[in-house]
């Protein structure tokens, strides 16, 4: 069977349709590569994209789409509820089908390499790929964001990028590149527009706070709907999972007299993250997921 590896970049871009869909048409028709899923969000302005690929079509797909992204987003206009610091603000590979982590790790170095080479985009490598342990953790590379970048970069020592020029793309920025695990985008909505008491709910479940050791976690505001999102990712749904932080969230929401209208999932879940869901509010005993009709398909 032929090795299958799962790409989830991130671009900065979430309102222009037109420059979402010439981004997106570089995973379009490519033979090896399989578009899954992508959506957008007009208040984080951010689209996220799912493909699929065996790992050298993958890498000249993910490549192209990061040339384009170059091409189509200026980040000094960028404006969004969502932290970032690159037109590609993050792009993660995932082993899936005999594949490693390890193999992940080397198809994220080969396009960093070559992207950086021929746009001008620097990178650094984040979660297993990371070069040092102060670079795992997307928060604290992505720490000052666009704005704060350059300066930041200053720091040679500490921050200089594992690919590419040594300070930001002026309109492109610096993108976060590395292998991982799969990861749950995870949000869920509540019936108050003060986004402090969503901030307040993130602080409680987030690790870096002191919270669930699998999540990451923040407060934003729905201004089209006008209401505030806990908005996460959950990195390891086996040790962290989707009911848990649920349940906290509906918990510590009552506490501000406030309610969950509801949640969602961006990009895709694993079936067994339902499984495990469905198992805890059904009460199921002994439960089998190849019991699912779906999966004997």
């Amino acid at each position: 069977m032929n090795k299958i590896i799962e790409c989830v970049p991130n671009f900065s871009e979430g309102r222009d349709k037109e420059k979402i869909e010439k981004i997106v048409d570089c995973f379009r028709n490519v033979d090896g590569v399989k578009l899954l899923d992508y959506s957008s969000d007009e208040d984080h302005n951010r689209s996220v994209v799912t493909v699929i690929g065996e790992p050298a079509p993958l890498k000249d797909a993910m490549v192209a789409a990061i040339g384009k992204a170059v091409e189509l987003i200026d980040m000094t206009k960028h404006q969004g509820q969502h932290p970032r610091m690159g037109c590609v603000d993050v792009v993660p590979f995932i082993p899936i089908r005999n594949t490693t982590v390890e193999e992940a790790d080397a198809l994220a170095k080969e396009v960093a390499k070559e992207a950086s080479e021929k746009f001008g985009q620097p990178f650094f490598l984040y979660e297993k790929s990371a070069t040092a342990p102060h670079r795992e953790n997307l928060a604290k590379v992505r720490q000052g964001q666009f704005e704060g970048m350059a300066e930041k970069m200053k720091d040679q020592e500490k921050w200089k990028p594992d690919f590419g020029p040594n300070t930001i793309h002026p309109t492109g920025g610096v993108t976060a590149i590395g292998a991982r695990m799969p990861l749950i985008a995870y949000n869920i909505n509540l019936d108050t527009s003060n986004v402090e008491i969503a901030q307040k709910i993130a602080d409680k479940i987030r690790h870096i706070k002191g919270g669930f050791r699998y999540c990451k976690a923040m407060g934003v505001m729905l201004e089209d709907r006008n209401i505030a999102q806990v908005s996460m990712n959950l990195t390891d749904y086996t040790k962290t999972s989707v009911y848990t932080v649920f349940e906290t969230v509906r918990m510590e929401a009552r506490r501000y007299g406030v309610n969950v209208l509801g949640s969602e999932v961006v990009g895709l879940i694993p079936l067994q993250a339902i499984v495990d869901c469905a198992e805890y509010y059904l009460g199921f005993e002994g439960f089998d997921p190849k019991q699912v009709l779906e999966t004997r398909l």
